[in-house]
């Protein structure tokens, strides 16, 4: 396959670049790709949402299957901002055979609905088994948002915009009755369009019960870190600066700030709550050079590329350059890639990434710097857990193995010799709770895995 591949540089002068960018080609011939979602029967097949309203499936080996697995064309607006913007497996898929959607319907408002796939062939559905589940009334056609993702809590979370008309004149996202400007989370699993989870932050307050988080203007796109439940949400910015928001899911009630701020900036602050109740971006980057609109991305959690690994990936939609954050929050961007608008990103069962483009491409996101391949990690095992002073490695082979213990942000707070003799990392001196372990050689990460101390 045909590879591109982008040079990284920092966007802070003085320090170099830490790798290649690859982009290997892997599928053609879409139309309007948005979504990219995970194969719910554990292969490697991609379902990929194209924005005028049908769902195709894409091969293991890159090929796309002739017909759609959904088509719902004619329950959608379709244009600009508008259309079929999200999808989202069921966790129980495989028994239930239900997916959920996210469209602007034939009068422009925000559609969640549920689906079923066709018993005999899982791998069809029809639209007329279409469940809605909520209708969000909306006022101009653009900033629908549009991510819909099961968290690890089992609810359905859902991104929606501002509601459109630069600079949110309505001041939606501020607004705790407006379900505009959210990231949503709702119970799907009852007979009922949907329950509203106890433990959401506005139950029985000021403020719909929906709401999880507000203060966005136009969430594109959000996403789980699969080892540390983070939410990653990228909001794309109103003049100047786009912005990258990171939480645990476990977090709520979050303010993130807009229309009272665009990134770190004042944009208007009329009759807003104080900065200090507000939860501001742990990176953002201005339209220099051509940028214009964020496209976000994943923590990459795979094993094949290890200069990836902790690192979220996502891109500018004008530049087309591909982004890279650091646990330090350093943004580091590849060259431009000519003729890509990049426009949603997606992960495998292998955790593997891959980036559409709006011309139909889908590509696989690679660097040139391959997972150290003379360490056997299937045949590492690590104990105790929970452990108390010591994590031991073992059938560790390799010598001079640097450890490096994460908070659950991400955040390095222990670096660390593993010991030669038999090979223990000391965590005696942490608190108890919830870690990941990361081991690297020769600063290339190739085991990342959650301990537990007591």
């Amino acid at each position: 396959m045909k590879k591109i591949i982008l040079c990284i540089s920092t966007v802070l002068a003085g320090l170099s670049a830490a790798q290649n960018i690859g982009l290997e080609s892997f599928a053609t011939g879409l139309s309007n790709p948005v979504e990219i979602v995970t194969s719910p029967n554990q292969d490697n097949r991609l379902f990929v949402v194209q924005q005028s309203g049908t769902v195709k499936i894409v091969n293991a080996d890159g090929t796309v299957a002739a017909g759609n697995f959904i088509n719902i064309s004619g329950k959608i607006t379709f244009g600009g901002e508008r259309g079929l913007l999200g999808m989202a497996f069921h966790p129980q898929f495989t028994s239930n055979r239900y997916f959920f959607v996210f469209y602007n319907n034939l009068q422009g408002a925000l559609t969640v609905s549920r689906f079923t796939a066709n018993a005999s062939d899982p791998d069809t559905a029809d639209a007329s088994s279409e469940k809605i589940l909520m209708t969000i009334p909306k006022p101009f056609t653009n900033h629908n948002g549009g991510s819909l993702h099961f968290g690890p809590d089992g609810y359905l979370w859902i991104s929606t915009g501002d509601g459109g008309n630069g600079g949110d004149p309505n001041n939606n996202a501020q607004n705790r009755n407006s379900l505009l400007g959210k990231l949503l989370r709702i119970d799907v699993n009852s007979d009922n369009a949907y329950n509203i989870p106890a433990d959401n932050p506005f139950v029985g307050s000021e403020g719909a019960d929906e709401i999880w988080a507000y203060g966005l203007r136009n969430a594109w796109k959000f996403s789980f870190d699969r080892l540390t439940n983070q939410v990653w949400v990228a909001d794309v910015g109103q003049e100047v600066l786009e912005e990258i928001n990171t939480v645990s899911a476990a977090s709520s009630g979050i303010n993130y700030g807009w229309r009272c701020y665009e990134g770190n900036n004042t944009y208007n602050t009329s009759g807003c709550a104080n900065a200090s109740t507000m939860t501001f971006p742990v990176a953002q980057y201005d339209h220099s050079a051509g940028k214009c609109s964020i496209t976000g991305g994943y923590v990459y959690r795979g094993s094949m590329y290890a200069d990836l690994v902790g690192k979220y990936v996502f891109a500018d939609y004008c530049t087309g350059q591909i982004g890279l954050l650091s646990n330090n929050n350093t943004i580091t961007w590849s060259t431009p890639s000519a003729g890509n608008n990049f426009t949603t990103f997606g992960e495998d069962n292998q955790k593997q990434l891959y980036v559409a483009a709006s011309n139909g491409r889908i590509y696989k996101v690679t660097t040139d710097n391959l997972a150290v391949t003379d360490m056997d990690r299937s045949a590492l095992l690590i104990s105790p857990v929970p452990a108390h002073d010591f994590v031991y490695i073992s059938n560790l082979k390799e010598k001079n193995v640097t450890a490096e213990i994460l908070d659950q942000a991400g955040r390095v707070i222990l670096e660390t010799q593993v010991s030669e003799n038999d090979k223990r990392v000391d965590i005696s001196g942490l608190t108890s709770g919830d870690y990941i372990l990361v081991l690297k050689k020769d600063d290339v990460r190739f085991v990342s895995q959650k301990i537990i101390k007591n």
